[in-house]
Order: structure tokens, then sequence, then C-alpha cells
């Protein structure tokens, strides 16, 4: 059921994409006025924007109806990992059912966008950003305008907002146990935003792997090659003025590969597993 879960959650993140890239396209709001607006597409007409939407909304709820008829039986209880803490639902009840399908896909949809915004402060030195990188500056709209700290701080600071906003419901359900403190309170949505960083184990080490295979076996010419080691390259520069290359040997990518999983994986899970030996949790009751 995971594995669907995240299934369900890649197709309603599609779309959203599809909905957001109706805006990119030229002739969808041309007028007859002009020369560009008086074509039309050869192709058969597409699904408009609020088809989309609604498609959107239909697949959050019918998964959650899927999930209820299903979940008791299965004896499946739906788990949502936000790093710090895992939040249990009940299967038996539609609407937890609902809410957590809700959170499940809003989870998804900031862990993409911050890790967009993490692709676009990596390479904010372009001097002439490729396609790959056009298309994400238009996914990210007026966000890939601002400065690189703000980038990085509002999927943080909205993920925490979403936790604060969502704590009465998820008290009244159930999945919550009251806090004893509004700085409780504050200081959990700080652990929520700070896990969004952890996230990045799954982003950026498929670049340096993939960099890493790129520079011994020859992939063909691509922009998504150059994207990729462009952002390896970006990811590596703090590692650029020590020793790693040996003859045509470069351990860069390697090393590079070890620190971001010790850091951002590794590391995590060791220091959880010694609190949890001394009974001790970073997460405020």
């Amino acid at each position: 059921m995971p594995l669907i879960d995240f299934i369900l959650n890649l197709a309603a993140l599609l779309l959203w994409l599809s909905w957001r890239s109706g805006k990119f396209d030229p002739l969808s709001r041309t007028t007859p006025a002009t020369l560009v607006g008086t074509l039309r597409r050869a192709e058969p007409p597409r699904w408009q924007g609020w088809q989309l939407l609604c498609g959107l909304v239909l697949l959050l709820v019918l998964r959650a109806w899927i999930y209820w008829t299903i979940g008791s039986p299965a004896d499946w209880t739906p788990k949502l990992d936000l790093g710090m803490v895992v939040l249990a639902f009940r299967s038996d009840r539609f609407v937890t059912v609902l809410v957590f399908s809700l959170l499940s896909f809003a989870r998804t949809l900031i862990i993409f966008y911050f890790w967009l915004l993490v692709l676009v402060v990596l390479n904010r030195g372009s001097a002439e950003p490729d396609p790959i990188q056009k298309l994400i500056r238009m996914h990210l709209g007026r966000a890939a305008r601002w400065t690189w700290p703000v980038q990085l701080l509002v999927p943080g600071l909205l993920a925490a907002v979403l936790w604060v906003a969502c704590y009465p419901i998820l008290v009244h359900l159930g999945v919550l146990s009251p806090t004893r403190a509004v700085t409780h309170l504050l200081a959990q949505g700080l652990l929520i935003a700070m896990a969004l960083v952890f996230n990045l184990k799954y982003l950026l080490p498929p670049f340096l792997l993939l960099h890493l295979v790129a520079t011994y076996v020859y992939l063909g010419s691509s922009p998504i090659w150059d994207f990729v080691s462009h952002t390896a390259r970006n990811v590596l520069g703090p590692l650029q003025r020590l020793p790693l290359r040996f003859a045509k040997l470069d351990l860069a990518p390697l090393t590079g590969l070890l620190l971001l999983l010790l850091v951002l994986h590794w590391g995590p899970e060791l220091l959880l597993a010694a609190l949890d030996r001394r009974n001790m949790t970073l997460w405020p009751q």
C-alpha cells in the first residue's frame, strides 16, 4: 500500500504540473487580434485547466475512498512520514483517511517545489540557463527570481505554517495528542521544516552518481546530461580544493556522495537511534 500511495502521489503531481504547464503554452492565451492568435492546434484539444484540477481533486478523494474501503479488511494503517515524526491515521473513518490523502499530496508538493528551488539555487551562477533550468524556472514562476536565502526558507516556512494550521484537525481526529504549550507546537513546526533538508538525500546523490558514470562513459549529447553534469559540479564545488584527483581517476563524485549520505541519511538515523536507546526524543510533546 505505501508503494501504491507513492504512485498515486506521482499521478496527482503530474496532474498538477499539467495544469501549471497550460499557462506556458503561447497558443492557449492568444487572441485573434494578433497573427499568432489566428493559429489553431492540429492535434485534438487537450484537457483544460479546470478539468485537470477537477481530475486532481477526484483522484485525491477517490483514493481516500479506496483506502477507507480496503484499509480495515487489509489491516493497513495509513502513515505519513514527516521526517521527525510519523503520523498514523485510522483507516476505518473516511474523514480521517481523506485528511491523510490531502496531507500526503501536500507533503509531496512541498518537497517537489523545495527540490526545484534547490536546483535553481545550485545553478544560479549560470550565465545562460539550459532548457531544463528554464523549464524549472517556468514552473517556479516568480519564486525563481527571489534571493537564494528566501528560496530556501519559504518551503520550510510553508511546511511549518501548514503543520500549525492542521494541528487542531489532527488533534480532533485523534492523530495527534495535544501539546503542553504553544512553544512545543512551534518547535514541532520547526522540526517539520528542518526535515525538508533531509529529503535532499533522494535528489542530490542521483546527480552525483550519474555524473560519475558520465565521467567515464560517453552518454551522448543531451540537455539532460549537460544539466546533470553542471548541477553535480556545483554540488561538488566545496571539494574542488581537495586533492581528490589521481591521474585520470576523480574521487570527488564518490567523496561527495558519501558526505551527502553521511549528513542527510546516516547522521540523522544514528542520532535518532542514540536518543531512542536513552529513551529520549527530539520531538516536543
